[in-house]
C-alpha cells in the first residue's frame, strides 16, 4: 500500500466545518494524505483558503453544482488509479483518533471488502445508525411514508438497523457521508451514479458493489463526528425535494418492468405529497427559528 492516502470531499460554502475537517484528519491515520475538494460553487472562501494554507491539499473546481456523487467522480478520476484506497467524507465531519486507521486495518481483514464504514457519531454523541439494510419497494416506502410520524414501525425499524449489536460485519449499504472504499471495487461498477443529485447515492452505491460481489463492512472500531446535513439545513426547499427524488429513482430503477408501473406510480404520487409536506414543516420551523 502506498505510504500516501487519497481523501476527496465535496465542497459547497462548507464553512468552518472544512476547517475542523482538515484539524482532524491529522490524527485519523499515520500516513500522508492528498486531500481533493471538489468544489461545486462555493462562496465562502474556505476551499481557497483551505488549499492555500494546506501544501496537502488541492482545490479541483466542477464547474457548477454538479451535486455529490458527481464531484466524487471527479475528483477520484484525477487519483494515480494505483492507488489501493481512497477515503471519501463530507467537509463536516470531525475524525477521531485512528480512525482512518482502523478502517485501513479492518480492509486487510476483509479482502472482498469495496466499501467500509465507522460508527457515525451525532454531535451530541448518540450513534447515528450508518450501517443498513438495502430497502426493497415495501420496506422502503414504508420507511419513507411513517419514518417520521411513526419512527417505530416495522420497516423503519428494520432498515435502520439500530437495534442490531454494534459489531463489525457486513451490510447492506454505509453512510457516504465517511468511506473507505477500494479503488477497484469502486472502479468496477463506475463508482457513484451521478444521476443522484443528492441523498441515497450511498445506498445506490452499497446495493451495487453488494450485487457486484463486493462486501460493505461496518467498522465501529473506527469514529468520526457528522455536524450532518449543513447544507440541506440552509436549503430545505431544495434539498428535501431532491432527497424523495432520490428514494423515487432507487425504486423505480429495481422495478423498471411494465407490470411494475403502478407501483412506480403509486409509489410518486406519495413521495411527491409526502415531500410538500416536508418542505412546508421545514420551512415554517426556519420562518420560527429566524423570528426567535
Amino acid at each position: 500500500m502506498s505510504s500516501q492516502l487519497a481523501v476527496v470531499t465535496v465542497t459547497y460554502s462548507p464553512g468552518k466545518h472544512l476547517r475542523e475537517f482538515l484539524e482532524t484528519l491529522e490524527v485519523a491515520t499515520d500516513l500522508s494524505t492528498q486531500v481533493i475538494l471538489a468544489d461545486n460553487g462555493s462562496t465562502d472562501g474556505e476551499p481557497e483558503a483551505a488549499a492555500a494554507a494546506n501544501d496537502n491539499v488541492r482545490l479541483l473546481r466542477t464547474g457548477g453544482n454538479i451535486g455529490y456523487g458527481g464531484a466524487i467522480n471527479r475528483a477520484v478520476a484525477e487519483i494515480d488509479s494505483d492507488a489501493e484506497f481512497v477515503v471519501i467524507a463530507n467537509p463536516d465531519i470531525r475524525w477521531e483518533a485512528g480512525s482512518i486507521d482502523e478502517l485501513l486495518k479492518a480492509a486487510q481483514r476483509w479482502p472482498r471488502a469495496g466499501a467500509l464504514g465507522p460508527l457515525v457519531r451525532e454531535p451530541d454523541g448518540t450513534v447515528y445508525p450508518s450501517a443498513r439494510h438495502v430497502p426493497g419497494l415495501v420496506s422502503g416506502a414504508g420507511h419513507a411514508v411513517l419514518g417520521t410520524v411513526w419512527p417505530s414501525n416495522p420497516w423503519s425499524t428494520r432498515y435502520r438497523q439500530e437495534d442490531e449489536q454494534i459489531s463489525e460485519r457486513s451490510v447492506g449499504w454505509l453512510s457516504g457521508s465517511c468511506l473507505l472504499v477500494r479503488r477497484a471495487a469502486f472502479d468496477s461498477i463506475d463508482g457513484f451514479d451521478s444521476r443522484y443529485f443528492m441523498y441515497m447515492e450511498d445506498v445506490d452505491l452499497g446495493d451495487r458493489l453488494g450485487r457486484a460481489g463486493w462486501h460493505n463492512v461496518y467498522v465501529p472500531t473506527s469514529e468520526v463526528t457528522h455536524a450532518k446535513g449543513h447544507a440541506a439545513g440552509r436549503h430545505p426547499e431544495l434539498m428535501l425535494p431532491a432527497h424523495h427524488a432520490s428514494a423515487y429513482r432507487f425504486q423505480a430503477d429495481r422495478h423498471p418492468h411494465w407490470w411494475q408501473a403502478p407501483l412506480r406510480w403509486a409509489l410518486r404520487g406519495g413521495l411527491a405529497v409526502r415531500s410538500k409536506l416536508a418542505v412546508a414543516a421545514a420551512t415554517r420551523s426556519r420562518a420560527n427559528d429566524e423570528g426567535n
